[in-house]
């Protein structure tokens, strides 16, 4: 048996808006299987980020998230945040090797390297 990664799957408060940003921010093609309650965004080549609809946000730190590789980190990074996103953090393994910490709009972290 193989197993393949389907899909990456957020929970949120407003599954619509959520996929919408995500959409903004990355492109793909949103698929709202169950308008209010899941949506699912895909692309060529990338993982599904599925969203779907809970009663409360979840709560503390994030245990997985999203990381994203841009050409020019800086501009994304300011593109991402003129979109609604919210820094956190910047963090390095030296100079080769660093990334930008955000929150998208429900607070979800995910990274820029």
């Amino acid at each position: 048996m193989t197993l393949r990664i389907e899909m990456i799957t957020f929970d949120c408060v407003d599954p619509d808006a959520l996929g919408a940003w995500w959409t903004e921010a990355i492109g793909g093609d949103l698929n709202a299987v169950a308008p209010g309650e899941f949506v699912m965004l895909s692309s060529e080549g990338r993982p599904t980020l599925g969203f779907q609809r809970v009663p409360d946000p979840t709560p503390g730190k994030n245990k997985v998230h999203v990381d994203l590789h841009a050409e020019d980190k800086e501009a994304e990074v300011a593109r991402l945040v003129g979109l609604g996103a919210t820094e956190t953090a910047r963090n390095s393994f030296g100079p080769e090797f660093e990334w930008v910490v955000l929150a998208d709009p429900e607070g979800n972290a995910f990274c820029v390297s």
